[in-house]
């Protein structure tokens, strides 16, 4: 387990800040531009992405200096406590507060019946439910000094609507959609935390194992009311309006061009 990180540091420039985990690329890229035009300060964490995550922050301290920097780990280092209080005193020490952090890293691959081990079970649960639990958990007393916010990225196969073969991912995700709701009770008044469930809003990686063809494609826009695949601005979107909904917390919006009112179950 490499429980190392590294972290570019910037200087503190009094702006608000926000934390995207899995921020650099796709929905959490798009969430950490559409927060840097907003004003806001902004930590790049990524674990396997470097290269993308220091393009994305150089990019955006062009724009603004001082206003990005990238923080490289394992979300495995919520299992080791002198780990994640490291980690947790790196993010705040980079630009000296923290008012947002958004929970978007996220492992998403299928478990069928008869193999599903412990090693799909620890590493789904780790990133989509056990890690933005002690996450929130030790960064409380920062967001609480700043009556900050959390925003949890979830999945409209979250709730009554499970993805087939995906049993380990459905559980996950449907701890994380509880998570929301729990912590919207015990972190009142101080904190408020949401959720933000997409739909079909970026395609799998072409060249991934989760890869769909023409046909596949299709078939997914002709289950969408809205009849396109949704973009991530339109994740981001939400998202920074539930930073700045002061009387909003407990909510999941679902963005999914209406595709939950219709969907059976199955990822096509």
């Amino acid at each position: 387990m490499n429980l190392e990180y590294t972290v570019t540091q910037s200087d503190n420039n009094n702006a608000p800040v926000m934390l995207v985990t899995g921020s650099a690329k796709r929905i959490g890229a798009a969430i950490v531009k559409a927060a840097h035009r907003q004003g806001y300060s902004v930590i790049i964490h990524c674990h396997q992405s470097e290269q993308e995550a220091q393009t994305l922050a150089a990019q955006l301290n062009h724009t603004r200096s001082h206003s990005a920097a990238v923080i490289v780990a394992d979300l495995a280092v919520v299992e080791e406590p002198a780990a994640l209080t490291a980690f947790v005193e790196e993010v705040i020490n980079t630009f000296g507060q923290l008012d947002a952090v958004v929970h978007n890293a996220s492992r998403f691959y299928p478990s069928p019946l008869g193999s599903i081990d412990h090693i799909q079970w620890n590493e789904l649960f780790l990133t989509n439910a056990k890690a933005p639990l002690l996450l929130s958990q030790a960064f409380l007393p920062y967001l609480k000094k700043q009556q900050g916010c959390i925003i949890s990225l979830l999945d409209i196969h979250a709730h009554d609507k499970p993805f087939l073969n995906y049993t380990v991912y459905n559980m996950a995700k449907a701890a994380h959609r509880m998570m929301v709701q729990s912590l919207a009770l015990e972190m009142a008044p101080a904190v408020r935390v949401n959720g933000v469930a997409p739909g079909v809003n970026v395609l799998p990686e072409p060249d991934g194992d989760q890869a769909l063809d023409n046909e596949q494609q299709q078939r997914i826009v002709r289950s969408i009311p809205m009849q396109r695949i949704g973009q991530p601005d339109e994740i981001a979107h939400s998202v920074l309006y539930l930073v700045d909904a002061k009387y909003v917390t407990g909510e999941i919006i679902a963005v999914d061009g209406g595709r939950s009112l219709t969907l059976a179950g199955s990822l096509v």
